[in-house]
Formats: C-alpha cells, sequence, structure tokens
C-alpha cells in the first residue's frame, strides 16, 4: 500500500509503515523504556488494543491532546490516536496551567491524556475547560496492556494521507502559540525523504531522549526507528550519566540529539571513558550546533554529526546533511528529495537572491503544513504561492548547501548595519574560555540597536571582556562586535534545548 511520489515511495501514514514492517519481522524487538519493552507485535496489538477504547471515547474525527515525558505509553499513544481516526495534538507536559489552558483553548480536544503523576493538578484544570481527561502510565492505564492478546484486531480501517494528523504547536516564546495542522502523507513522505538522505541499515538502535512531544523526536526518533524495523530506546528524560549508560549498555547505532545533550555529554565527567564504539551516526536538530562542538565531537568520539534544518512546518525535515557525502561544517545541507529551498529578499519575500546572498529562507514540498489551525491570516503570511515563508535568515552556496544566519526576528539593527547573532556566537564559541554565547539586540538612543552577549565560561576560565573584545574585533566587522558582555553561570535554554533569548531579553529589561 504505497503511493508513488515521482523519485520517492511513501507510504500513505506512519501506521502502514509501522504495520508493514511488524508484518515482516513480528518478534523483534521494537521499544524498551527501563524494564518495560514490547516487540513489533506487541506494539502493534498495543497500538491497535488502545485505539478501540480511543473510538469507544468518541474521539475519532476530533483532537486528543497528549501531556506526556517520554515514555513506553507515550509512543504508544502518539501512534493509537492516529489509528482511532484522531488528530494528536502533543503538549510539553513542562508547560504551566496558564500556558496549558491557552493550547488546550485553541486545540479543542474530545480527550486529554496526561500522565499520572500530574492527575491532581491537570484533573481540576481539565474539569474547568469541561474536558474529559484520563491519567496514562504505572499506577493507572497503561498502554502496553495489550501486548500479549493476541485476539486484538488491528484497525479495520487506517487513515489516509489527507486526514489530518498532527496538531503541533509552535513553541509559543512570544505571543501566543500556534497550532500546525499536519497530515498523514505529509509525515510519511518526510519520512521517506529523511531516509533517503540518511540511509538506515540492519540492527539499528535509535536512543529518544529529545522529548517526544517534538516534531525533532517523533521524526528522527519514533518513525526513524519504525521504518528501519530498528530498536527504539526511551528515556524519560536527559541526565548525562543515564544517556551514556544507554549508550554502552544497548550498544545505540543513531542518536538524534540537541546541541545541548551533545555539549553536556562531553562535559560530563565520565565521557572519557564511555565506550561509544557502536554508533554509527549523530543526527543533531532542533538548534544551532556551534562547529566548535562538531569538532571537538568528532575528534573525541570519530563518530561523524549530520546536521539538518526544518520546522514543525515544514514536515519536519528540509535539508540535512547527505550520509556518505562530504560535510562541510557550519552548513545544514541540502534539500531532501522533492523539496526546493530559495533565499528571498526579508522584505518583501519576491525577488531570489543570488548565491551566496543572505534573506529569508522560503521552501516547498510534500511535506509543507496544511496551515495554522483556526488562523487564516498567518496561514496566509507563512504559505504564500505554494511557498512556505520559513521566517529565519540565510543563504545557499554554488553547490545547493544551505547555511542559517538567524532567525528573522532575531537580526539586529545597529547603526544601519544588519547583524545576525548566530555569526556572532560562532566566533564568540571558538574562543577557548567560552563555554555558551547568546547575542541579543537591545534598544540604543544613538544606534536603535546595540548588539549585546551573554555568556557562560569555561571552568577555570578567567573573566577577561577586554580579550574577548578583542578577539571579536580580530574575526568580525567592527559593527558586529558586542557592545555589551554579560556573564551568566549558564544560559537559559527551552525544554528542547534552544536558547531561550526572551528569556535574556526579559533579564536585560529588569536590569
Amino acid at each position: 500500500m504505497r503511493a508513488n511520489l515521482n523519485t520517492l515511495t511513501a507510504y500513505p501514514s506512519v501506521l502502514h509503515m509501522l504495520f508493514d514492517r511488524a508484518g515482516k519481522t513480528p518478534m523483534a524487538p521494537a521499544m524498551i523504556e527501563g524494564d518495560r519493552s514490547l516487540d513489533y507485535a506487541g506494539l502493534t496489538r498495543c497500538i491497535a488494543g488502545c485505539a478501540a477504547w480511543l473510538r469507544d471515547r468518541g474521539v475519532a474525527g476530533g483532537r486528543v491532546a497528549l501531556i506526556a515525558q517520554n515514555s513506553l505509553d507515550c509512543a504508544v499513544a502518539l501512534y493509537a490516536v492516529h489509528a482511532a481516526g484522531a488528530q494528536v495534538v502533543p503538549v510539553n507536559p513542562a508547560y504551566t496551567e496558564r500556558e496549558l489552558k491557552q493550547i488546550l483553548e485553541d486545540a479543542d480536544p474530545a480527550l486529554v491524556l496526561f500522565d499520572a503523576a500530574r492527575e491532581a493538578e491537570l484533573g481540576l484544570l481539565l474539569e474547568g475547560l469541561g474536558v474529559p481527561g484520563e491519567a496514562i502510565g504505572p499506577g493507572k492505564r497503561l498502554l502496553d496492556a495489550w501486548k500479549d492478546d493476541a485476539g486484538v484486531p488491528l484497525p479495520a480501517s487506517l487513515p489516509g494521507p489527507d486526514d489530518l494528523a498532527t496538531l503541533q504547536y509552535t513553541g509559543g516564546t512570544t505571543g501566543l502559540p500556534k497550532g500546525v495542522n499536519i497530515t498523514h502523507g505529509q509525515i510519511a513522505v518526510n519520512v521517506a525523504q529523511r531516509e533517503a538522505a540518511l540511509p538506515t541499515g540492519a540492527n539499528e538502535v535509535v536512543l529518544c531522549v529529545m522529548p517526544l512531544f517534538h516534531v525533532f523526536a517523533t521524526s528522527m526518533c519514533l518513525y526513524l526507528a519504525a521504518n528501519c524495523g530498528g530498536l527504539l530506546v526511551i528515556l524519560p528524560r536527559y541526565r548525562p550519566d543515564l544517556v551514556l549508560e544507554a549508550l554502552m549498555r544497548h550498544k545505540v547505532t543513531r542518536l538524534p540529539a540537541g546541541p545541548t545533550i551533545i555539549s553536556g555529554l562531553m562535559s560530563f565527567e565520565g565521557f572519557g571513558e564511555a565506550d561509544l564504539g557502536s554508533l554509527r551516526a549523530v543526527y543533531s536538530g532542533s538548534a544551532a550546533l556551534p562547529e566548535a562542538v562538531l569538532q571537538q565531537w568528532e575528534e573525541r568520539v570519530g563518530c561523524p554529526i549530520y546536521e539538518g534544518y526544518g520546522q514543525s512546518e515544514a514536515g519536519p525535515v528540509l535539508t540535512y546533511q547527505y550520509e556518505g557525502e562530504n560535510r562541510i561544517p557550519g552548513s545544514v545541507g541540502r534539500p531532501v528529495p522533492e523539496t526546493e529551498v530559495q533565499i528571498v529578499d526579508p522584505e518583501e519575500g519576491r525577488t531570489v537572491l543570488p548565491v551566496g546572498e543572505v534573506g529569508e529562507i522560503r521552501a516547498r514540498g510534500p511535506q509543507i503544513m496544511a496551515g495554522y489551525r483556526a488562523r487564516p491570516q498567518e496561514t496566509a503570511a507563512a504559505l504564500r504561492d505554494g511557498w512556505l515563508y520559513t521566517g529565519d535568515i540565510g543563504r545557499l552556496d554554488a553547490d545547493g548547501n544551505l547555511y542559517i544566519s538567524d532567525r528573522k526576528k532575531d537580526m539586529v539593527i545597529t547603526g544601519g548595519y544588519n547583524v545576525y547573532p548566530r555569526e556572532v556566537e560562532e566566533v564568540l564559541h571558538s574562543h577557548p574560555s567560552v563555554s555558551e554565547a547568546a547575542v541579543i539586540g537591545r534598544p540604543d538612543d544613538y544606534r536603535g540597536e546595540i548588539v549585546v552577549a551573554y555568556l557562560a565560561m569555561r571552568p577555570g576560565a578567567e573573566r577577561d571582556f577586554d580579550t574577548l573584545e578583542e578577539y571579536c574585533r580580530q574575526n568580525l566587522a567592527r559593527y558586529k562586535v558586542p557592545a555589551r558582555f554579560v556573564q551568566l553561570p549558564s544560559l537559559p535554554r527551552t525544554v528542547i534545548g534552544k536558547l531561550d533569548k526572551p528569556a535574556l531579553h526579559a533579564m536585560a529589561d529588569r536590569a
């Protein structure tokens, strides 16, 4: 049951993909979390049993919100909601009551599934909203209850490629979060696109430490493992000692990880003694990876890091450094198959810029979102003439490799000059005293804005801002050199490892 898409062959949905794989290798290990595990036959039974239970709750044709940290139950639920004919709404379990209320009011779910540990808190919130909820996990409803029940029938019908699969809310770091409508076909096609760029092999073991409520983890962990019939090792949260232990004990071959995890592992005292010889590849995503971190990892581990680029609105994968090809440090690779990327003027977005010039990134391909939920104006602004306007700034080289400069909204205009914070951050990261760097623009009566650098220093490094300023002057045009340096013990980050620049602006406002 596959639909041909020019040079790609994609399933109608990831459920078709998973059930096909389970039919070929039913006894192969599929998932493990702590002392709980499922083979592919057991996984399909759990999905089918949970889907039937959800349909009995009347969710078909509606939405089911999932507020859960990484677990076997969370992974089963993501598939089961699809199999029940509903749209899954993954939500960050660390959100406050205010943040959860905003999303749930906008999503209007028929049911909310949530971690049992939050039952007391979320029960009151859901009661106030008039939304039914169900606690899942140990002590409550375990979603692996059907694993040994061979009598559980598979769903009589599966969703089609045009049916809505996921309502993925963007981070919402400024303003209200927007729900991205993603169809089953868009997700399944993107799996095929990713596989073409980063082909998997036999006996793959994928470590999932990135949060499953985020598209990076679902795409590069959950669906990647099922597509190749590999084992998905699920960790509830990031802790460097637990990650290293899991990498060695399960002989992990693929590690999808954000830059924070990669840096954190190398800074952990037990890293030097860890045997990571089973690793075939690390997939970096969700945030920019400093070149210095990439080089240090590959020198110490000998395992390549492949960096890519995408966003919730784009399936999520738009580009990746292709496995088996020469990787260019600083680049996020070439567009995946059937995807076109252009650089256009950032003001109007109508003029395609020449190779090497910096502008807004726009993309088109079969993985692009259907639109934002109930936000026609925002949808019309983001999707124009078949193109997704990403809001990111970058450039292309002559070979089609993409380089990300920054978010359009993060660009600093100082004295009439455009400064892209990531360029300044890369220079600061390359200094041996700097552990972390984040650059923002702050209002200035004379220049309009000034460049401000927030830094965390390496252990034992002296705080010498004069030396850092001179280092920047040697590597950057004068107008790009930070006018002010601020040292912090560590830089604020979002739950998926992105630098939390709104938090830095808020900190500066209070200063």
